[in-house]
């Protein structure tokens, strides 16, 4: 598995983590929601992803995105 793989699965799972919290738990993990949105949508302008940084040290595989 790649490293945009393994991205945009920990970025998903945690989008569809903090919804359920928001709603059985407190609203207030909807701010989570946002910066998970807005790291990815940041991410895509300047290539930049601290999981990514960390991945690559860890020694997994890079795809053509980072």
């Amino acid at each position: 598995m790649t490293i945009e793989r393994i991205v945009f699965a920990v970025a998903g799972a945690f989008i569809v983590i903090s919804v359920a919290l928001a709603h059985f738990v407190s609203p207030y993990w909807l701010w989570f929601t946002a910066f998970v949105g807005a790291n990815l949508f940041q991410s895509a302008f300047t290539g930049f992803c601290p999981l990514a940084l960390i991945l690559r040290k860890l020694g997994k595989e890079s795809g053509a995105a980072f």
